[in-house]
């Protein structure tokens, strides 16, 4: 009779290697994960931050370029009908202290210190217009708006804000998240012996001593850096715009 083979497992040396060659690949695996994860989770705060960038600048711009605005003919108008004009569409109010008068704004300039600077803006539609407001919609009623942007903390979040108010009405609209801080600065024409509308001077809101010389802006918004913590990278990320008032060119 033929002797059947001995059969044998694996000893305890053998499975011990077995173990940890598989312990190394199942934490390089997780190691793989992790590091998917938080590359998408990056990716993903780069790309909002962008957004948000961009939002906040076309909101602003679109709102600072139409500082002063206001329908020049009277609803209704016929041949020989005198024209609006300024210092009447745009009375002294609150603090626009001039007739006529378009922007006004508060701070010193910081970009660290709170309260940071505000910039205020205002224009009459006569609601057929398509002017934009601080809120990204245009106006479907006559009225005037008065678009006060600021940075503001609401429940642990810091937003750039917009103050908008319509016809005495006030309302607050948090819109874009992420926004530690603003700066704002004007472009004055201090010049009027100059023979072009230019800007000559550069100055913070409690420099202005006469906001009709205000020919553009110059915005600073301070974005949270959604890579904060890891090497080199600030806590915050800087983007300047400036925006040319267009009833003043």
């Amino acid at each position: 009779m033929k002797r059947r083979p001995l059969q044998r497992g694996f000893t305890l040396i053998e499975l011990v290697v077995a173990l940890t060659i598989a312990l190394f690949l199942m934490g390089g695996l997780v190691s793989l994960v992790f590091a998917l994860k938080r590359t998408t989770s990056i990716q993903t705060g780069l790309s909002q931050l962008q957004e948000n960038e961009r939002l906040a600048m076309t909101l602003l711009g679109d709102v600072i370029q139409s500082a002063g605005y206001y329908p020049i003919e009277p609803t209704g108008w016929v041949p020989g009908q005198q024209l609006n004009a300024a210092l009447t569409e745009l009375p002294a109010a609150g603090a626009f202290t001039t007739g006529g008068q378009a922007i006004v704004g508060t701070g010193t300039g910081s970009t660290t210190t709170p309260p940071f600077d505000t910039v205020s803006v205002r224009y009459l539609t006569s609601g057929t217009d398509n002017v934009i407001n601080c809120s990204g919609s245009s106006s479907t009623v006559a009225a005037t708006f008065i678009n006060q942007f600021q940075v503001a903390t609401v429940n642990g979040t810091s937003y750039l804000q917009c103050v908008l108010t319509v016809n005495g009405v006030q309302k607050t609209i948090n819109l874009v998240p992420g926004v530690a801080g603003m700066q704002v600065i004007y472009g004055l024409k201090t010049n009027s012996g100059a023979a072009t509308n230019s800007v000559d001077t550069y100055v913070t809101a409690q420099n202005v001593s006469n906001w009709s010389n205000v020919l553009a802006v110059s915005v600073n918004l301070q974005f949270v850096n959604p890579l904060y913590g890891q090497p080199s990278q600030p806590q915050y990320v800087s983007l300047n715009c400036e925006f040319d008032v267009m009833n003043q060119l």
